[in-house]
């Protein structure tokens, strides 16, 4: 535990030190600043006050979709950049079990993206000051755990990616185009088959997301899906230093 924490922590100074990391957080920041404003503003259009009473998914439905396209930026030099500077070899002769390096390199990234889900709290503060008698506590806690479940998937996918190809360009656009068919592609069958496609919705990345955290809907399914995810790309990122290390 001791040495993954240590990773960790040097993988998350190391994300307070890069111009990407600091690039990525502005955009997500700035972005999901613009849909509240048009959000709010579209809601306030009528002269008589708010046409519907916002709530909090006008927060975390972007933000789900705004981490998918930021994730390949902020992994794919967790491991790769490791192979590129030389350092890989130093790290596999350490005393450092290959799941504590992954585990440490993917924990480093999600403290990261658990302090920009802390600085985007100011939305959901803003709207309980805004309507009466405040938004509904149970979605905005299911749904920012969704999205923090969502963003742990995400990175340990990412990390896999980095570790498997070792290489910062194939890793973002690998982890990126996989992202973009869990997220769109792999439910898409559910909705052709006459029968048999519940798997494929039970797999859809974003039918858990939306058709459950963001609506106020903790599932055990869902958790159980996402934390299933979680594990799989880190037992592959895992297996994939443990393959380099036997090359």
């Amino acid at each position: 535990m001791r040495n993954i924490w240590t990773i960790a922590k040097r993988e998350l100074k190391q994300y307070f030190t890069s111009p990407v990391a600091y690039i990525v957080a502005f955009l997500i920041l700035l972005i999901l600043g613009i849909i509240f404003v048009l959000n709010m503003t579209a809601l306030n259009s009528s002269p008589f006050g708010y046409q519907s009473a916002p709530d909090v998914r006008m927060v975390i439905s972007p933000l789900a979709f705004l981490f998918l396209l930021a994730t390949p930026a902020l992994t794919m030099r967790l491991v790769a950049e490791e192979v590129r500077m030389g350092t890989m070899e130093l790290m596999m002769t350490a005393p450092v079990r290959d799941h504590e390096f992954i585990i440490g390199k993917w924990l480093g990234a999600f403290l990261f993206i658990l302090a920009l889900v802390a600085v985007t709290l100011v939305y959901p503060f803003m709207l309980n000051q805004l309507i009466t008698p405040g938004i509904d506590q149970m979605l905005m806690l299911s749904g920012y755990l969704g999205v923090i479940l969502l963003a742990a998937v995400f990175l340990s996918i990412g990390v896999s990616f980095s570790a498997i190809f070792g290489n910062q360009i194939v890793a973002f656009f690998g982890t990126l185009v996989f992202l973009i068919i869990m997220w769109w592609l792999v439910g898409a069958p559910a909705n052709i088959l006459p029968s048999g496609g519940e798997i494929f919705s039970y797999i859809d990345l974003n039918s858990h997301f939306y058709n459950e955290f963001a609506n106020g809907i903790i599932s055990l399914g869902g958790l159980v899906y996402y934390l299933s995810l979680t594990l799989a790309g880190l037992i592959i990122g895992t297996t994939a230093v443990e393959m380099r290390r036997w090359k």
